[in-house]
């Protein structure tokens, strides 16, 4: 495979044509991070909101030595709440752990619950156990979604002190919520994770009993 031409890429990046920019951008996804990522930030604040959340996301992907700071700045001051999000799932991305605390900020602080929707994913994705306080607070969410985000999150962390409270929704009638704890609890290695996996193995939706089963399979035998 031919590798990309930048100078192309970059030309059609200024092209006036939507479509075009789009296009030139998701081309950079085979163009290594270092030449990547000053291409990715021309278009941050480009006119479009579509391309606009392809590069913050991006940034993420294709990060360099001025991607966190941009992205901390749109996380905390951008107006368009979307854009919040994808800022802070792009840093969930880069497993900096200096995002911790504002993303645990952003996760109280935040008025759309995309944005929080997006801290949750992404402390879970950065791993450091002190998000234990505050995805647990995500988990006591009445939004289905972030019920979703925190468990999956509290499995990323590896929270062992969660499991009770995440053990709460194995009953759960939405089946992703309960497909999202059989996948976490296989990060879990417990009497009472394997108990509950045991169970949701024979959850009458395929997905939650596959995921329960592989979930067993990772864990160490009894």
């Amino acid at each position: 495979m031919a590798a990309p031409d930048l100078d192309q890429i970059a030309l059609q990046l200024k092209s006036e044509n939507s479509r075009d920019r789009m296009l030139a951008l998701a081309s950079l996804r085979d163009v290594p991070a270092p030449q990547a990522a000053p291409l990715i930030r021309q278009m941050i604040y480009d006119s479009n909101l579509q391309i606009r959340s392809m590069a913050v996301f991006a940034l993420g992907i294709k990060p360099d030595d001025q991607s966190f700071e941009i992205l901390i700045n749109l996380l905390t001051t951008d107006a368009d709440y979307s854009i919040r999000a994808d800022a802070a799932g792009a840093l969930g991305y880069l497993e900096d752990g200096r995002a911790f605390e504002i993303l645990v900020r952003c996760f109280y602080e935040d008025t759309d619950w995309l944005v929080r929707f997006s801290a949750a994913v992404a402390l879970g994705n950065l791993k450091d156990s002190r998000a234990h306080d505050v995805l647990l607070q995500a988990l006591g969410s009445d939004e289905v979604v972030m019920q979703q985000a925190a468990i999956a999150a509290l499995g990323e962390i590896g929270d062992m002190e969660a499991i009770p409270a995440m053990l709460k929704f194995v009953e759960s009638e939405d089946w992703l919520v309960r497909q999202r704890l059989a996948e976490a609890l296989g990060n879990l290695p417990s009497p009472q994770a394997k108990s509950a996996l045991r169970y949701l193995e024979k959850d009458l939706n395929f997905q939650v009993a596959e995921a329960a089963r592989l979930s067993l399979d990772r864990l160490p035998p009894s």
